[in-house]
C-alpha cells in the first residue's frame, strides 16, 4: 500500500469539530499514517486515541505548521497533492499519480491560502462544485490505492467487524 499523510490547512476549530473529526477517521479508516493540524485539541486526539486503542492502529494526530508539514514531505520525496475543485480532475492525473509511493494529501478549510496552491505538486479536482473536503480525501485515496486500502487489517485491536450478509457481527479480544 501507498504511504499516505493528510494535512489540514485553513482550519477553525469550533466552527469545524465534527468536519475535523470525520476527517481525521476517514483518514484513519482508509489507510493514512497521520493527520496534521496548527491546533489540536486535547478532545480531538482522546477521540483519536480511543479509537485506536478500541479499533486497532497507531494513526496519530500531529499539531504542526502546515508549511512545516510541506518542508518535511518534500525532503521525504512524498508528492504533495493539494484537493481543491479549482484543480485539475484527479482522472487525468490518477495514471501519474499511482507511479509514487508516497503522498501529503492536503485538504483545505476555509480561506486557503494562494501559496497551497503554489507550493503543491498537484492541484487536484475531484469536482470542480462545491463538495466536502471528506468526501474529496476519500476518492482520491480509493483511486491512488485502487481499493486496496478497504483490505487494510488494523493489529492490536479489542473489537473488530466481521463482515455479514445480514446482521451485526462483532468479534472481541478477551
Amino acid at each position: 500500500m501507498k504511504s499516505v499523510k493528510v494535512v489540514r490547512v485553513g482550519h477553525r476549530y469550533v466552527r469545524d469539530y465534527r468536519t475535523l473529526t470525520h476527517l481525521c477517521l476517514v483518514s484513519r479508516a482508509l489507510g493514512a499514517e497521520a493527520i496534521y493540524l496548527e491546533e489540536v485539541e486535547k478532545e480531538l486526539k482522546d477521540t483519536v486515541a480511543d479509537v485506536n486503542r478500541t479499533w486497532g492502529g497507531d494513526f496519530a494526530v500531529i499539531e504542526e505548521r502546515w508549511k512545516k508539514v510541506f518542508q518535511d514531505a518534500k525532503a521525504e520525496g512524498r508528492a504533495i497533492v493539494h484537493l481543491t475543485m479549482y484543480g485539475t480532475p484527479l482522472q487525468e492525473k490518477i495514471a501519474e499519480l499511482r507511479k509514487r509511493d508516497s503522498f501529503l494529501l492536503v485538504v483545505g478549510g476555509p480561506k486557503v491560502p494562494g501559496e497551497v496552491y503554489k507550493l503543491s505538486d498537484y492541484n487536484i479536482a475531484v469536482t470542480s462544485q462545491p463538495h466536502s473536503e471528506i468526501a474529496a480525501l476519500a476518492i482520491t485515496v480509493h483511486d491512488l490505492q485502487k481499493g486496496e486500502e478497504l483490505k487494510k487489517v488494523f493489529g492490536d485491536y479489542k473489537l473488530r467487524i466481521v463482515p455479514s450478509a445480514k446482521g451485526k457481527q462483532v468479534e472481541q479480544k478477551s
